[in-house]
């Protein structure tokens, strides 16, 4: 398989990764998983990430024809109109099952008639298996569901872009307890599709949370690494005993820092709320009673 380069901006404040592959004879590449800032006790927008994003593309002359969401992020807000405002040309893809994830979030937050859970919020539904060119880039989908219904990873050349399904051999994997989530489905994404990628395929995780504080960030495993370490799922790891592991685990966790606001958002396509008639745009935060 070719080699491309990958350039990866890392965002600290929600641990998570973007990428930008490229052909460096021909200059095309795409972006996978942009970050719009977002400070959760000012309720502040900012583009910093989006700004360096930019800078990278610009400094290395690069023409990006896609921009790449591996799922409906419920940790970060995504950049993705941010960086086609700059780039008016790049179109928004994802897999065809965030219909899935907008049916659910659309009941969640109440939203008006006019959002419709059809997926058209975004420029392209990619297919299971499908295959897009991005000039000279060959981009192949992989549907691997689990941590959402709808989660994809990208086969690009020698390397499988895989978002939350899979972390660093010394996280493990994605949680699997987001609504239609399954620790069965997300067992079978990557011991049936990402595991039977060769050994030396370059794999690149959506987040990185330094090994609980315990190492500097990382993000570029390979999938033999994946097979021999991973400390959730291994190549030999039983189905009957990551499901059992998982879902005890999920059970524990709390949820995601930016869960309400980012979803919103995500599940359409990164716009932010219209402004309302005094000029300001609000996101909702439905309340529960316990």
């Amino acid at each position: 398989m070719k080699k491309f380069s990958v350039k990866s901006l890392y965002d600290d404040a929600t641990a998570t990764v973007t990428y930008v592959v490229f052909d460096e004879a021909t200059r095309d590449a795409v972006v996978i998983d942009p970050v719009l800032d977002y400070d959760p006790a000012s309720s502040k927008i900012s583009t910093e990430s989006v700004d360096q994003l930019e800078a990278l593309i610009r400094e290395h002359k690069l023409v990006p024809h896609y921009c790449l969401e591996t799922h409906a992020h419920a940790d970060h807000l995504s950049g993705a109109q941010e960086l086609k405002k700059r780039f008016p040309g790049i179109v928004l893809a994802i897999g065809e099952r965030i219909t899935r994830v907008q049916n659910v979030f659309k009941k969640v937050y109440n939203l008006p008639e006019h959002f419709i859970p059809n997926g058209s919020q975004f420029d392209l539904l990619l297919k299971e298996k499908q295959r897009i060119n991005a000039g000279s880039i060959d981009i192949e989908v992989l549907f691997t569901p689990g941590h959402t219904p709808a989660c994809a990873s990208y086969l690009i050349g020698d390397a499988v872009f895989t978002g939350d399904a899979i972390f660093m051999p010394d996280t493990g994997t994605g949680r699997c307890d987001f609504p239609e989530g399954s620790s069965a489905a997300l067992y079978s994404s990557i011991s049936e599709k990402l595991f039977k990628l060769p050994d030396a395929t370059r794999v690149f995780v959506g987040h990185d949370y330094k090994g609980s504080g315990t190492r500097e960030a990382r993000w570029e495993t390979s999938i033999g690494e994946q097979k021999r370490s991973n400390i959730q799922l291994k190549a030999e790891t039983a189905k009957e005993d990551y499901i059992k592991m998982r879902d005890a685990r999920d059970a524990t966790l709390s949820a995601p820092r930016l869960l309400l606001p980012s979803l919103q958002v995500n599940i359409d396509g990164g716009r932010l709320p219209e402004p309302e008639p005094n000029g300001t745009s609000y996101l909702k935060i439905p309340l529960r009673k316990h």
